[in-house]
């Protein structure tokens, strides 16, 4: 007997559609922030008291009225627009669909979403709410969950036939589970999918980058691991043994491999395959290879995957052994299941495959792993991209918690428990940077970067150059070096140091919202990020020189201890005049987040002056006008004394041929007086310089290397030598390398000093007194 009668399976349908002219014209609707609805005129005003509006002209007989949607509207329709994009064609037109679970009439559910392609159902039940919070217990829908998907599926089955999947997905946002909550346990006992925040952001970047390739990719994660049918893919292979790992070589047409294959892509969505280490495509790219193949082109190198899955094995069957090999050959039998093969290289290859033609009649080569552990599947990754551009900076960092966490070099475990606290920041939800650091391939306001120098410049972790551990990066360090259970350490160092930092960052979000709340400012900003988190390892580094914190002190009571100071830093920002703001906000450069971290510095030190930094001491020297202008002046007159020193010891030395003896110098300065007249001209300046003008430091640093000794042919007792005017001792020793060495840091200097006005670089006060003595040497 029927589960559903012929009324009910065409009340069903009717709330279907898969006409691709209506399916456009809801995805429009959709797609918007507004619900829009048209009234007989005569209802207009009872429904504007309900919030509604007019947007366009009235009709004949009606008024086109229109409303903000609701978070949960706002919610369903989001979801039905990302199945749309996924390709979905038959799906529901409006939330009133209602599908029966028994053939009690009175057993019916709505139903919020069904998407159907010719493979697939989803059933969708969509929860949220208007700000992150605690899921409500939804015990009751779970318990009587099994039931319902059971009918569901006798319904469906009953209309659409019996070779559909069907799944039920449990969508959210801003619902915060805990990961063993007893609701998620039901959920997963009913081979449910739980779709969160991050599955929603993830299926969003995959329709952005793979376009229709953007399908396989999803069913993967949604299907993973179970069989698209009983059909096992059998295909001839050659097995091999390569580094005591087993492999497969075969050929096999694409869209198979687009069917069975998965991505490890780098995001919270992917949680639970950690470690995952794949980047996401890159859209125009993955067109661009679609041409290329459908114009006949072709990729020799092979794909490299690995099967993976505990639940379908692979089967060789082997038919001969190669000769003198110890390869052979045979039948390798594949189980027909999503997800089953993780391609590990060659992803733009593979998925740019999915629009072409030659999808199912061209073939291409593999060589498939099996059973690698993803650890094992990373590093063949990062060997085959490690000189290629398409693992960014930002994923490599990310990477390093799974690539060094057990490594035997101090270095590099200090490097992966850096990333570790990073990564920890942005996912714990009682962090105030909770998804607010762009980790793997989720994306946010603030990017990984910035915490990796800004950690490895806090003194909160010590510094380490293979085994051996830099002494003075000890001081403040809440890492214990003598603990030598690795794991053990690590592990503590990171719970310390993530709390600390969450403390700092929350008591900013609780008592200076205003400050908090404003992205690329002083504090949510990539620059910010650095000279917060420095200056807090500072702080924690200056008390505990103080006597007054140790590493075992926790993290509240070291928080209290540095509080004053923060206090004071977030007072000193609150009552910044416009000028200076934006003298902060406009500064550029590789530069700008050192130059914010003095800044805070100094509106710290403002409050309390014992806390004065060595660094802050040399950057507060640099900006001291009056050194700038003495170092300015001893400059250009040692540059002075020089040119015309060396000029008049060349004339001597050579007479009028002097010009020829120095041709090469001579040649370059001439081109660089070109260059400048040229500039000059195109500015509609008249000035024109001579090449005589256009010496540099290294030019005089190099005749005087030349013309070291030498004298003048005709005995001159007044001739003074280039080495007894330019000797100049300086305490790096007496040979006429070191006794030179002057001019290289008299160069730097000079460099530093040299756009008047200029606060970028500067000098402090030892570089002024080098330059008084080296100016005092020549001017006796």
């Amino acid at each position: 007997m029927a589960f559903l009668d012929q009324f009910q399976i065409d009340t069903i349908k009717g709330k279907i559609i898969d006409d691709l002219s209506n399916l456009g014209k809801t995805y429009k609707s959709k797609k918007g922030d507004y619900q829009q609805i048209s009234v007989d005129h005569s209802r207009v005003e009872d429904y504007t008291k309900q919030g509604w509006e007019e947007y366009a002209k009235p009709l004949k007989t009606k008024t086109l009225l229109r409303k903000v949607k609701d978070h949960s509207k706002k919610f369903e329709d989001d979801v039905w627009c990302q199945f749309y994009e996924l390709g979905f064609r038959k799906m529901n037109y409006d939330e009133n669909l209602i599908l029966p679970f028994s053939k009690n009439i009175e057993d019916t559910k709505q139903i919020d979403l069904i998407a159907i392609n010719e493979e697939t159902i989803f059933i969708i039940e969509c929860k949220s709410s208007e700000s992150f919070k605690k899921a409500p217990s939804y015990k009751d829908e779970f318990d009587l969950l099994s039931l319902r998907l059971d009918g569901f599926k006798k319904s469906l089955r009953q209309i659409y036939g019996n070779h559909y999947k069907i799944k039920f997905i449990f969508a959210t946002r801003n619902l915060r589970f805990d990961p063993e909550s007893i609701d998620l346990s039901r959920l997963k006992t009913t081979n449910s999918f739980f779709y969160d925040n991050n599955t929603y952001s993830y299926v969003n970047s995959l329709i952005k980058n793979y376009k229709s390739a953007s399908l396989y990719q999803f069913l993967g994660l949604v299907f993973k691991n179970e069989l698209i049918n009983l059909d096992k893919i059998e295909i001839p292979a050659v097995k091999g043994l390569m580094g005591n790992k087993k492999y497969y070589m075969f050929s096999i047409e694409p869209h198979l491999l687009l069917k069975m294959g998965f991505i490890l892509h780098r995001t919270k969505a992917n949680v639970t395959e950690f470690p995952t280490y794949q980047r996401l495509l890159v859209p125009s790219r993955l067109k661009g290879i679609t041409k290329f193949i459908d114009d006949g082109g072709y990729f020799p190198n092979s794909i490299i995957v690995n099967f993976n899955s505990s639940k379908h094995k692979v089967q060789f069957e082997s038919s001969s052994k190669l000769g003198d090999s110890n390869s052979c050959f045979g039948t390798l039998k594949i189980p027909n299941s999503y997800g089953i093969t993780y391609i590990i290289d060659g992803q733009h290859r593979v998925y740019g495959y999915a629009g072409s033609k030659f999808a199912k009649n061209n073939t291409i080569p593999v060589v498939a792993f099996d059973g690698l552990e993803t650890i094992e599947q990373l590093e063949i990754f990062m060997d085959i991209n490690q000189n290629q551009k398409a693992v960014s900076p930002s994923l490599r960092l990310d990477l390093e918690e799974d690539l060094y966490w057990e490594s035997e070099r101090a270095d590099s475990r200090i490097k992966a428990l850096r990333s570790s606290i990073i990564k920890q920041l942005s996912n714990s939800e009682s962090s105030p940077l909770f998804n607010k650091i762009s980790v793997g391939e989720d994306k946010a306001i603030l990017t990984f970067k910035p915490f990796t120098a800004a950690i490895a410049n806090s003194h909160l972790l010590p510094s380490a150059q293979g085994n051996k551990y830099n002494e003075g990066s000890l001081i403040g360090s809440l890492y214990d070096t003598n603990n030598h259970d690795h794991n053990q350490e690590m592990i503590k160092a990171k719970k310390k140091i993530v709390e600390f930092i969450i403390h700092s960052y929350d008591y900013v979000e609780q008592e200076y919202p205003n400050i908090y709340n404003r992205e690329k400012y002083f504090i949510l900003s990539n620059r910010g990020t650095f000279a917060f988190i420095s200056l807090i390892g500072d702080l924690n580094k200056f008390e505990t020189q103080k006597g007054n914190l140790s590493k075992q002190l926790n993290s509240s009571d070291r928080f209290l201890i540095i509080k004053p100071y923060l206090k004071a830093l977030l007072d000193g920002l609150s009552k910044l005049t416009k000028e200076e703001e934006d003298n902060q906000l406009t500064l550029l450069g590789a530069g700008a987040d050192t130059k914010w971290l003095r800044y805070f510095q100094s509106i710290v030190n403002s409050v309390y002056p014992d806390y004065n930094p060595s660094e802050l001491i040399d950057w507060k020297e640099r900006q001291n006008e009056e050194y700038q202008t003495d170092g300015r002046k001893y400059v250009k007159e040692i540059e002075r004394f020089m040119k015309k020193t060396i000029l008049t010891n060349l004339k001597i030395l050579f007479g009028d041929n002097w010009e020829l003896e120095i041709e090469t110098i001579q040649s370059a300065c001439i081109l660089r007086a070109n260059a400048e007249n040229k500039k000059n001209y195109k500015d509609g300046l008249s000035k024109r310089v001579e090449w005589t003008e256009m010496f540099n430091i290294n030019d005089y640093n190099k005749i005087i290397e030349d013309y070291w000794s030498k004298r003048p042919e005709i005995n001159d007792s007044d001739y003074i030598t280039f080495e007894k005017t330019f000797s100049i001792d300086i305490g790096v020793g007496k040979n006429k390398k070191e006794v030179l060495k002057w001019i290289s840091y008299f160069n730097s200097y000079r460099n530093q000093l040299a756009h008047e006005g200029s606060k970028e670089k500067g000098i402090n006060k030892k570089e002024v007194d080098f330059l008084e003595k080296i100016h005092n040497h020549f001017y006796k």
